[in-house]
C-alpha cells in the first residue's frame, strides 16, 4: 500500500494502539477533518464530568472549607503533567497562571540571577507573546536585546543566523554567546514551523557559557517526549489547551529544575510563595519547596480540566504518542509531495520526524483563502499563520489517521478545483 491510498490509513488505524482514546473525547460531527489540535484540543468527555463534579459536590457542598484539600493542587496537577509529558520528578513544576504570566516570572528570574550580564537572546520565529514580553523586560531593565533573524522578519536588534525551517541549532547559536548574555529564551517545537531544536545541545551549550534557558514548551508538551531531567533543562514553561486537551484558557505550566530552585527569584512576590503562608506575616519569607514560584489562588475548576486530560495522557503514554505523531507526520510529508508540491505548496517543516513536532506547514500564496476555504467548503479545520502558511496538525489521542488522509484530501481537491477563491474574509481577526 501506498500513503496515498486511503487503504494505507485504514491499516495504520487499525494497528494503532491509541486508536481508541479517540471515543473518550466528545466529536459531535463525524466528517469533520480537525487538523488544529495543536492550537487547541478537542474536549476530553472525563473533563464535561470532572469539572461537573467539581462545581457541584465539591464548591456547591464543601464552599471554603474545600480549600483544606485544594490549597496545594497547583503542586499536585503539577507533578502530575511532569510525569506524563516533561520527563520531571516531582516538586519541579506548577500548573498555575497562564503562559505569559510564567514567561515573565522565569525570565526575570533567570536575569536577575545573573547580575553583572546585560545580553539577552531570542529568535524572531518565537511567539509574539515571548518576543513582546522579553523586549518590555530589556526595555524596563536596561538590557541589549538580541533576535536572531531565523525567518527574515527582523525584531529587536535582529542579527543574521544560519537556519532553515526556523531551526536554531548549537552551532549556529554559539558565535551570539559572550560573558554578557544572561538568558537565552527558545521554543521546543516552533510554533509556525514545527522545527525541533535540539534541547540539549543548546541548554548544555548555554550552560558552559553560564547562560541560563527557558524554554517554551506550549507546542511540545503532548506530542514529544522533552525529557527535562535526563536533558538538564533548567526552566521551561507551556499551556495545557494545545496537544494537553485541557480547555480554552486552561492554567499553564512552569517548569525550575530542584538545582537551581533556591538560586531564584521571581518579581511578583505572592502569598501562596510565603513559607508560612497563614501567618501573613509583613515581610516576604519564599517557602523552600516548588511553591515558591506560584503567585496566587490556582484556578481549581481549570485544574480539573488539566487533571482529566493528562491522566489519559499518562495513561496512553507519551513515548506511544509521539511515535503516533512522527507516523503521523510521515504520512502527511509523503502526501504533501504526492497532492500538494504539484498544486504549488512548499513544505516548511523539516522532512526528518526527530526534527519536527506533531504538524507541518505548508505555504502557498493564496494560503488565508485556502484554509478559510478549507473550513467553509471542505469541513476540514486546519490554521492559517501569517504571511503565507497553513499548519496541519495530527494530536495522537483525539485524531485518527483517516481524518489526516481524508483532511489533506479534501485540501488538494479544494485546491485543484479553484473553489476557495470563492470564499469572503469573514472579519474575524482570529486566523
Amino acid at each position: 500500500m501506498q500513503p496515498t491510498e486511503r487503504s494505507f490509513a485504514e491499516a495504520l488505524d487499525a494497528a494503532d494502539p491509541l486508536a481508541h482514546y479517540r471515543e473518550q473525547f466528545v466529536i459531535t460531527d463525524p466528517d469533520l477533518c480537525y487538523l488544529d489540535g495543536n492550537s487547541l484540543g478537542r474536549l476530553p468527555k472525563a473533563t464535561v464530568e470532572r469539572v461537573a463534579h467539581f462545581v457541584t459536590n465539591e464548591w456547591g457542598r464543601e464552599l471554603v472549607d474545600g480549600w483544606a484539600h485544594w490549597i496545594d493542587e497547583a503542586t499536585t496537577a503539577g507533578d502530575l503533567l511532569g510525569r506524563a509529558v516533561l520527563g520531571a520528578a516531582s516538586g519541579q513544576t506548577l500548573v498555575c497562571d497562564t503562559t505569559s504570566v510564567n514567561f515573565y516570572q522565569l525570565c526575570s528570574a533567570a536575569i536577575k540571577a545573573r547580575p553583572g550580564r546585560k545580553t539577552v537572546i531570542i529568535d524572531a520565529a518565537n511567539f509574539p507573546t515571548d518576543r513582546y514580553i522579553l523586549a518590555g523586560i530589556a526595555e524596563a531593565h536596561g538590557l541589549n536585546l538580541v533576535t536572531l533573524d531565523n525567518d527574515g522578519s527582523g525584531g529587536p536588534g535582529s542579527v543574521a543566523i544560519e537556519c532553515e525551517n526556523e531551526l536554531i541549532t548549537a552551532e549556529a547559536l554559539a558565535p551570539h554567546l559572550n560573558d554578557d548574555v544572561a538568558l537565552v529564551t527558545l521554543q521546543a517545537i516552533h510554533y509556525r514551523s514545527g522545527s525541533r531544536p535540539n534541547i540539549k545541545a543548546i541548554t548544555d551549550l548555554c550552560r558552559a557559557n553560564g547562560t541560563l534557558v527557558v524554554w517554551d514548551a506550549s507546542h511540545a508538551a503532548g506530542a514529544i517526549e522533552l525529557d527535562f531531567d535526563a536533558n538538564g533543562v533548567d526552566l521551561a514553561i507551556g499551556c495545557t489547551y494545545k496537544y494537553g486537551n485541557a480547555g480554552p484558557g486552561s492554567p499553564a505550566w512552569l517548569y525550575v529544575a530542584k538545582s537551581i530552585q533556591e538560586e531564584l527569584r521571581v518579581p511578583i512576590q505572592g502569598w501562596f510563595a510565603q513559607d508560612k503562608q497563614f501567618e501573613m506575616g509583613p515581610f516576604f519569607e519564599p517557602s523552600n519547596q516548588m511553591r515558591r514560584f506560584q503567585i496566587a489562588s490556582p484556578s481549581i475548576i481549570g485544574i480539573r480540566g488539566v487533571q482529566a486530560s493528562f491522566e489519559m495522557i499518562e495513561q496512553a503514554g507519551i513515548r506511544a504518542i509521539a511515535h503516533k505523531a512522527a507516523v503521523g507526520t510521515d504520512m502527511m510529508v509523503a502526501l504533501f509531495d504526492a497532492w500538494l508540491a504539484p498544486l504549488g505548496f512548499t513544505l516548511l517543516t523539516p522532512r526528518e520526524a526527530s526534527k519536527r513536532g506533531g504538524h507541518i506547514t505548508v505555504g502557498h500564496p493564496d494560503a488565508k483563502a485556502i484554509a478559510a476555504g478549507m473550513r467553509k467548503l471542505a469541513n476540514v479545520i486546519p490554521d492559517y499563520r501569517t504571511p503565507n502558511s497553513i499548519r496541519l496538525a495530527i494530536a495522537p489521542l483525539p485524531t485518527s489517521f483517516v481524518e489526516v488522509f481524508d483532511g489533506m484530501a479534501r485540501m488538494r481537491d479544494l485546491v485543484a478545483s479553484g473553489d476557495y477563491r470563492e470564499i469572503e474574509d469573514n472579519g474575524s481577526r482570529v486566523t
